[in-house]
């Protein structure tokens, strides 16, 4: 899913990754308790999550994938639903912020996965197609 709304995936093998997008598919409408966040309706539909991981990079990758996990990050509450799936991961050098910015989509949920963003970001959850 690289198109021109989407940055370029690339790694700079001397800094590595530091931000993921986890490309999602929601098969069916799914209405989620995201834990005190509250509950929010997800129509059907592909969406992009972006998030990033200082240390222990690709074991936050893996943890996202894992069907056992507890219930911790906005993210872990709509990867659980019924008929959500990742289908595809993709790793960039560039600042989480940076690549949410650069990534076309609507926003369906203000704040979502954003609790600490400093950049007026308003969610890294975007619903993309």
């Amino acid at each position: 899913m690289n198109d021109a709304a989407t940055p370029t995936a690339t790694t700079d093998p001397q800094q590595g990754p530091q931000t993921y997008q986890l490309l999602i598919e929601v098969s069916a409408p799914v209405s989620v308790c995201i834990g005190r966040f509250g509950t929010f309706d997800f129509p059907a539909g592909r969406y992009c999550y972006t998030g990033s991981a200082k240390r222990n990079f690709e074991a936050r990758v893996r943890r996202h994938q894992s069907t056992t996990k507890t219930l911790r990050w906005h993210i872990d509450y709509l990867l659980a639903a019924p008929g959500v799936q990742i289908v595809e991961v993709l790793r960039h050098p560039l600042p989480e912020c940076q690549v949410n910015q650069a990534t076309a989509g609507e926003v369906l949920v203000n704040g979502f996965g954003a609790s600490d963003c400093r950049a007026g970001c308003g969610s890294h959850l975007k619903k993309v197609m």
